[in-house]
């Protein structure tokens, strides 16, 4: 085994993930805002969303009166390393946005942490961003040409100077802020979704073909969850709030319950009084929505909701569509922990085999940039999963799991199971072979470095030393992504890292 093969970072399994946005308004009984506290709410609203992003958070916030100052408090970090009690007492107001950052451009440093805040003629407006613009180069290109200097590498500060720079816009009565968002919805067409907080409201926005994810909560009021819990509908007056996030999965721990999604398209504002939806931008004749499959298959909280369905759900069915296309003699099944368990149990299920663990993950495991020896390359793996001898001696295993990148990764994981005390390491993975990278928000890695892409099915067995390897079909995988959802509304999904079919042509 070469360095090259060795040197597995923590960092090199699997696929990276999008931002995770949040946003909170309270609630306004005539005329007074309810006593929420906002700040809290968006630090717990932004844990919800911490897998989506984990090298950055920030949090602005405003009193939801006209000209409003904003609080603004930004960090490098986890969201519980970024915010004490000092820094959420500080960020003071009845409405606020938040973001946890995972770069896909512009560095990752303290300059390019999110939310953007800049001045305008009316005021200030704070843009929280999850996704990549296909266009991005000739957007940038048409900024510069009209004299904007950008102070970052990324495509979300260009959205927010776009939003902010629109001098064919006369506005003589100030600016028209959702006449913007829709103007600059025309021109970056994918992948967004955007909060835009200006001192008074918060605009919930997804592109037309709604790549990336974007939901509406109601923020219950304390008593729904006292002593005397009763079940029931609560009237908008009730209620202490909305929030608006990437994730539904969010919602649980500030004591909301899920409204919606936002739709493609649609341009939701969230003011003291509620939301409103306010516009939607259509797509080109013809085009289906473009949701990416991803989120369901790794990115997203199994407990999270897309387009109706559980997350959780879904990736059973996958496991359920894999054991009928590719079942395999063996004596347990087990996964490569965490998002592939839901699939490896119902594989397990079909085909009558017990489940077992195999791997404990070690979640403590930081980010690992610098790996000195050989030695230290080779532990790679060990330092992040530790094999259950008891569970492997002398079995049949079949190991699940969501997806092979690179396959540097799985190859190792192979080998410490082998030793450790395994007869036979068959893989299954609940997804079809990455042949192609993503332009749209998820960090796909070059077609060069893609493992599926340069080698064949039986190529890539042999490279991570498995007894059998079969990928989930890509029919198989809509079925069982289209199998819960609501025949009656329009649905589509973006398979562009397998096919190479993107809904809109990227720039190259």
């Amino acid at each position: 085994m070469s360095d090259a093969e060795a040197d597995v970072s923590v960092d090199d399994y699997g696929l990276r993930e999008a931002c995770g946005l949040f946003g909170c308004v309270a609630n306004a009984r005539g005329g007074v805002p309810s006593d929420l506290d906002v700040s809290h709410t968006l630090h717990m609203g932004l844990v919800g969303v911490q897998h989506r992003g984990q090298e950055s958070a920030g949090i602005v916030t405003s009193f939801g009166t006209p000209n409003a100052p904003f609080c603004i408090k930004k960090c490098m970090g986890l969201v519980n390393n970024a915010f004490c009690d000092e820094d959420l007492k500080k960020l003071r107001g009845n409405i606020g946005i938040g973001h946890t950052r995972y770069s896909t451009q512009g560095d990752s440093d303290h300059v390019n942490i999110q939310p953007f805040v800049v001045e305008t003629l009316q005021g200030r407006i704070a843009v929280a961003h999850n996704g990549e613009l296909v266009n991005a180069k000739s957007l940038k290109k048409r900024l510069l040409l009209h004299g904007v200097g950008l102070s970052t590498g990324s495509d979300s500060e260009l959205l927010t100077q776009l939003l902010t720079h629109q001098p064919e816009c006369g506005e003589p009565n100030g600016a028209d802020w959702l006449g913007r968002i829709k103007k600059v919805m025309g021109e970056a067409s994918i992948s967004y979704s955007l909060l835009i907080m200006l001192s008074d409201r918060v605009y919930a926005v997804r592109d037309p073909y709604g790549n990336r994810p974007l939901c509406l909560g109601k923020l219950l009021p304390a008593s729904a969850f006292g002593k005397h819990y009763e079940k029931k509908q609560y009237s908008d007056n009730e209620l202490d709030g909305w929030v608006v996030s990437s994730e539904s999965c969010a919602f649980n721990a500030v004591g909301a319950v899920y409204y919606r999604e936002v739709l493609p398209g649609e341009v939701v504002e969230i003011t003291s009084q509620g939301f409103k939806s306010k516009l939607i931008v259509e797509r080109p004749k013809g085009k289906l929505p473009a949701f990416c499959f991803f989120e369901y298959v790794y990115f997203a909280r199994p407990d999270s909701l897309f387009e109706g369905q559980m997350v959780y759900t879904v990736r059973k069915r996958c496991g359920k569509q894999l054991a009928m296309e590719a079942p395999v003699e063996a004596d347990l099944v087990s996964t490569v922990p965490d998002s592939a368990t839901p699939a490896a149990i119902e594989y397990a299920h079909m085909l009558g085999i017990p489940f077992e663990n195999v791997l404990c993950k070690n979640t403590y495991v930081g980010r690992t940039f610098i790996q000195p020896t050989t030695r230290l390359r080779q532990l790679g793996v060990a330092k992040k999963f530790g094999p259950l001898f008891e569970n492997l001696d002398g079995k049949r295993i079949v190991l699940i799991d969501d997806s092979i990148v690179r396959g540097n990764t799985m190859g190792s994981i192979v080998r410490l199971l082998k030793r450790s005390g395994a007869k036979e390491v068959h893989i299954r993975v609940a997804s079809p072979p990455i042949k192609y990278p993503c332009y749209m928000g998820i960090n796909v890695p070059t077609r060069e470095e893609l493992i599926a892409n340069l080698k064949t099915v039986e190529e890539i067995r042999e490279y991570v030393g498995a007894d059998s390897l079969h990928y989930l079909s890509i029919e198989g995988l809509l079925q069982a992504v289209e199998e819960g959802l609501d025949k009656t509304k329009p649905s589509g999904h973006c398979v562009a890292c397998l096919t190479g079919n993107y809904p809109v042509t990227p720039e190259w």
